[in-house]
């Protein structure tokens, strides 16, 4: 559904109200379209009806995402932001908006009026949520005082200064990568900002204060495109402020007269002229392609805010589902005609909007600000159903290695076929942010390829993919996202847990997570960075590796040229063969070598079954652990829900320490077809689910 917002006035500029979706004619690309609806927001009567002793309206922006519960909140309400880009306003410019901000709720702001605060700096910060409480914003306003912040913006070269007398005696500093991550930043916080209000139903009006945004040429025309697409979906019209305000030929009123005859050049005056409509250019487009207008050389604001009030005191919203339903991610041009009025009538409406984009046609940079929107949203995204689980294996020098383990259901991928075999690609993304300081701590990426022949297809389509990998961190307490990308399809997973990594306790005996697996695969061969390796059976894994992955020597995942695949879900059926693997740390003093281990089984509460004492199948002299490896068919147990503890003691001492896991035995299943499958390197690798 495509929603358009159109203001409708007579001859004599008063608004046009009560119309059907039959006094509208709307065309798309010349096209026809059918109207669904032509709902008219009408916020006179909240003018009329204005109640002062009100509470006052909160709409919290953080959890604005439910529409059909906050359409009676909003309508006949004005949605005005005031967004402030700090990393271009200079001390003066940024005084100069927020005073026009406080004048305007002080002295303007109407009773239908509901306005949010937001700021763009090094960080996006909500100030205000949406809200007519005069005292909540004024605070929000004042709490944006110049500093360290503003003041970059100051410290930057003017054009005026730029140009000397002698432009040979000095090599010239090329800025323009500089420029073009500034300018995707500055377009990448208007996405931001209209996504965050997507939410909210009706029109949102921007008011974005800012000194200019300069576009060093095509590098930046994706993030326009982007940013402009993204208002048009929210219904969001920007309306751009130059805060510089009044601009003569050679300077304004924010910049400092250049040393010596310089200024007076008309070198210096082209120079100032070029730089100044460069950085309108994009504040035009924005505003252009959203419906909404540019206020430059202006001093008093007073006026600006007004015009947004104007524009939004009665318009229609009119919904209809695009008779085109390519998804090429073009722009489609609307054009709105009014049937059955008066001679004088007039309307004013969104110039258009970009048409969805298949993921097939994404360009690198496309697939890529999908990854970054997903990992950066808060909500969890489950087109492809995942589950995650982490352990936790001690290292030398305070360091934790941290299995991570995904599980992908083979039945929501999209498989191609090529060359008489099936291919899907995956990219991998996950991260660890410090929960206290909202840090990260650890990020890995794994793009992976996997691909079957017929036989093993069929076998692997009724089982799921495991993914395993790994990172080194600290001890600390964690937030862990992880996404995956079905790179056919573009349907994306999420999965969030929290993570704690206790410090070691250097005079106790400690123990590891308590693995629980079902399978072992083949670990015979290693790839580094970018490569290919084949496996059984016509199964290929390529991968490429970016990020802080775990770089160890050996892993405690592998044991004897195999590697262990963890249950992510941790169920299991009687007809499998239980692995279990653990590492016990010995304090100093302690042998690890005298440590002993054995596993104790609790069915529904009651304790069940034991396994005998063991040693420990592997002894690391430097960091003092004790491998422990324990199988055991479980065939033997009754099914139902286990609590599996592995205790650990010391012969002939006084060390002891347990550690618990859990699972699920079911009935066995019907048997079907083994699929082979390819190990990957140590931080990343692909493995079928053999349960």
């Amino acid at each position: 559904m495509v929603q358009i917002d159109a203001v409708v006035t007579d001859k004599d500029g008063k608004l046009i109200k009560g119309l059907k979706p039959e006094n509208f004619e709307l065309l798309e690309e010349n096209k026809p379209q059918k109207l669904e609806a032509a709902d008219y927001y009408d916020t006179e009567k909240i003018e009329v009806a204005a109640n002062g002793d009100a509470e006052p309206i909160v709409i919290d922006l953080e959890t604005a995402n439910d529409p059909e519960k906050l359409r009676p909140i909003v309508r006949d309400h004005r949605l005005i932001v005031l967004f402030f880009d700090t990393t271009s306003l200079n001390p003066e410019d940024l005084i100069r908006s927020t005073d026009a901000a406080t004048k305007y709720v002080k002295q303007q702001m109407a009773p239908p009026d509901l306005v949010a605060v937001i700021m763009f700096g090094t960080t996006f910060k909500t100030l205000a949520s949406f809200t007519n409480d005069h005292d909540v914003l004024l605070q929000a306003i004042a709490s944006m005082v110049p500093g360290k912040e503003s003041m970059l913006a100051g410290l930057s070269t003017t054009a005026a200064d730029a140009v000397s007398q002698d432009d040979q005696s000095a090599a010239q500093v090329d800025d323009t990568e500089f420029n073009i991550f500034n300018t995707d930043n500055k377009l990448y916080a208007v996405q931001v900002l209209s996504e965050l209000l997507a939410g909210i139903p009706g029109k949102k009006s921007v008011l974005e204060f800012t000194s200019g945004v300069t576009q060093t040429g095509e590098e930046n025309r994706s993030s326009l495109q982007a940013a402009t697409d993204a208002a048009n979906k929210a219904n969001v019209s920007l309306y751009q402020v130059d805060s510089r305000g009044l601009m003569t030929d050679a300077l304004d009123a924010s910049t400092g007269m250049s040393r010596g005859t310089a200024g007076f050049s008309g070198q210096t005056v082209m120079a100032v002229s070029n730089a100044r409509h460069a950085s309108r250019d994009t504040l035009y487009t924005l505003a252009a392609d959203t419906g909404g207008r540019t206020f430059f050389d202006l001093n008093d604001f007073t006026g600006i805010f007004k015009q947004v009030q104007d524009d939004t005191t009665g318009y229609y919203l009119l919904s209809y589902y695009s008779s085109n339903t390519a998804r090429d991610g073009r722009y489609r041009q609307v054009k709105v005609k009014l049937v059955g009025l008066p001679p004088g009538a007039h309307i004013k409406h969104r110039p258009g909007y970009y048409a969805p984009k298949e993921f097939g046609i994404f360009n690198t940079e496309d697939r890529e600000k999908q990854l970054d929107s997903a990992m950066g949203s808060d909500a969890v995204i489950v087109e492809l159903p995942i589950a995650v689980d982490t352990a936790q294996f001690r290292f030398p020098d305070g360091q934790f290695f941290v299995p991570v383990s995904a599980k992908i259901a083979s039945s929501a991928l999209q498989w191609a076929k090529k060359s008489g075999q099936h291919e899907a690609k995956f990219d991998f993304l996950y991260e660890f942010r410090e929960i206290k300081t909202k840090k990260i701590a650890g990020v890995q990426r794994d793009t992976m390829t996997v691909q079957l022949d017929a036989v093993n297809f069929e076998a692997l389509s009724q089982k799921s993919l495991v993914y395993q990998g790994g990172i080194m961190l600290g001890s600390g307490s964690y937030r862990l996202k992880f996404l995956v990308r079905d790179n056919s399809s573009g349907h994306i997973g999420t999965f969030e847990q929290n993570v704690n990594i206790y410090p070691a306790r250097p005079n106790q005996l400690q123990l590891s997570t308590v693995m629980l697996s079902s399978q072992l695969v083949a670990d015979t061969a290693r790839v580094r960075g970018q490569g290919a390796r084949q496996g059984g059976a016509g199964q290929q894994i390529r991968r490429n590796t970016l990020g802080n992955s775990a770089r160890v020597r050996t892993s405690p995942l592998d044991v004897n040229g195999q590697r262990i695949v963890p249950s992510v879900t941790r169920v299991f059926t009687s007809a499998q063969t239980l692995y279990v693997l653990f590492q016990a740390y010995a304090p100093p003093k302690t042998d690890p070598a005298a440590l002993r281990a054995g596993l104790v089984f609790f069915r529904n509460g009651e304790r069940s079954n034991d396994t005998p004492v063991v040693e420990p199948a592997d002894i690391n002299p430097i960091t003092h652990a004790a491998s422990f490896r324990i199988s055991l068919p479980l065939e033997k147990l009754a099914t139902g829900n286990y609590t599996v503890q592995a205790v650990v003691v010391e012969t002939g001492g006084t060390q002891a320490a347990f550690a618990r896991n859990y699972f699920n035995l079911r009935k066995a299943a019907a048997p079907a077809p083994t699929a082979n499958a390819a190990p990957g390197s140590p931080s990343g690798s692909l493995n079928p689910d053999n349960r």
